[in-house]
């Protein structure tokens, strides 16, 4: 019979835990065996000793049977996509689609906003009437018919993380990349993936705000995801500026929007949507050629099948069945928009992806404690990208706000956030690495 004393105590040693130990103590966080202060006890040892490449895919894998872990039956593979976080990063709502017009099925168990970073279900749910808070029955017959759901976990999904997952939030161990990488993984496994893409992003808007934070994160999950079973590579990409032109709910979507129904597909979100897109039908065995595959997640954005797949996925969770054709009138918009110009000549040299993030979290477009109502039509349009150059009578972003007052917050916030030099930066590459197993 395990114990959580001598659990705790092997790894506060660093003594090797056993399989059957961790799962006897991931059911015991799902279960409320385990308590609050030998919950946190554990996960600082953990941090202070860190764990061993069998140890952590046996947490995972142990977290993600504390709960549902569902399969599928479909005559292609089942795969996703995951990213770290990061500003502007809307791939997601493009990827799933453009994957579901190729064959592929996408169950995408998918999150909410985090301190500065925007949430995917946050920007879904910016249009009418559509809700990512769905059955497993109803997960499975928009899957089946659309090859895509873009959805939240249940609560029966993972119960051990999101118990761990709150009392390290409390405890100054969020930062344990082994907790870190059974937490993520732990999630996805359960949705009964074939096959997983992890975009790790590095930069100023990221999480992991240096290079070497970002591999040793990437290599983690690289690593447990293909030791618990699920074929999985990762690509660490630049987050030193948004990823789209636009930060906030429905202004992201907004640029999914345009990017599915312009044809203008040459830019940051488009060539990050076709990378992660051509890793994955590699991955999976449904392409042989990375550089044909990255083309044929291109071509359905272009060609409109993307945008099909889109469009029946936002009616079967709920939301209008013209979204594609109408979406410019089926989004919501701020009362107040602002210009705001470059304050002197020069060009774009840094962007403090953090603050930008937080000034669209102050504007009401995130969250500063959990539960809290969002406002899906604030943020922030028409970006500026790093290099560019600029003068007073150039944009270097457009706000969108509730009221003046908090406009005024946000284009002071913007105006220390974003840095103009007398020279262009180094350009920066939008992927600087593959890990693989």
């Amino acid at each position: 019979m395990a114990d959580a004393r001598d659990i705790i105590a092997k790894l506060r040693d660093k003594r090797e835990l056993s399989a059957d130990e961790l799962r006897w103590f991931a059911a015991g966080l799902a279960s409320g065996v385990v308590s609050d202060a030998q919950a946190g006890a554990f996960a600082m040892a953990a941090l202070l000793n860190g764990m061993s490449d069998p140890e952590r895919v046996a947490l995972t894998l142990a977290m993600r049977d504390s709960g549902d872990v569902m399969h599928w039956d479909y005559p292609a593979p089942t795969i996703d996509k995951h990213s770290t976080g990061g500003i502007g990063d809307c791939v997601s709502l493009l990827l799933a689609p453009a994957l579901a017009a190729l064959g592929a099925y996408v169950p995408m168990v998918s999150g909410r906003g985090l301190g500065h970073t925007g949430g995917t279900l946050d920007k879904l749910e910016s249009i009418t009437g559509l809700k990512t808070e769905v059955s497993e029955d109803k997960f499975r017959d928009v899957v089946t018919k659309v090859g895509c759901a873009i959805v939240s976990a249940t609560g029966a999904i993972a119960p051990a993380d999101k118990r761990l997952y709150a009392i390290r939030d409390v405890t100054g161990t969020v930062e344990s990349i082994d907790l870190i990488t059974a937490s993520i993984l732990s999630k996805k496994l359960a949705a009964g993936l074939d096959t997983l893409v992890l975009d790790v992003k590095c930069g100023s808007g990221a999480f992991m705000t240096t290079l070497r934070e970002a591999q040793v994160l990437a290599q983690s999950l690289v690593t447990t995801a293909n030791g618990a079973g699920c074929k999985t590579s990762a690509l660490i990409t630049d987050m030193n500026q948004p990823c789209c032109d636009a930060m906030g709910n429905a202004l992201e979507v907004m640029e999914v929007m345009k990017a599915l129904t312009s044809g203008e597909v040459d830019n940051d979100l488009c060539n990050l949507t076709c990378a992660l897109g051509g890793e994955l039908l590699v991955l999976s065995g449904l392409s042989d050629d990375i550089d044909a595959a990255r083309w044929a997640v291109r071509d359905t954005l272009i060609d409109g099948s993307a945008a099909e797949r889109f469009g029946q996925m936002v009616s079967a969770l709920g939301g209008p069945s013209d979204f594609v054709d109408y979406w410019r009138d089926r989004l919501p918009s701020a009362p107040v928009v602002r210009d705001v110009m470059a304050p002197r000549a020069g060009f774009v040299a840094a962007m403090d992806g953090q603050a930008m993030g937080m000034a669209v979290v102050h504007l009401g477009g995130g969250r500063t404690k959990g539960g809290e109502r969002i406002d899906p039509a604030v943020g922030l349009s028409n970006i500026c990208h790093l290099g560019d150059p600029v003068g007073s009578d150039v944009l270097i972003a457009t706000i969108h706000a509730r009221t003046s007052s908090d406009a005024d917050a946000a284009e002071a916030a913007l105006l220390g956030a974003i840095s103009i030099n007398d020279t262009a930066p180094t350009k920066t590459e939008l992927i600087l690495e593959k890990v693989t197993a």
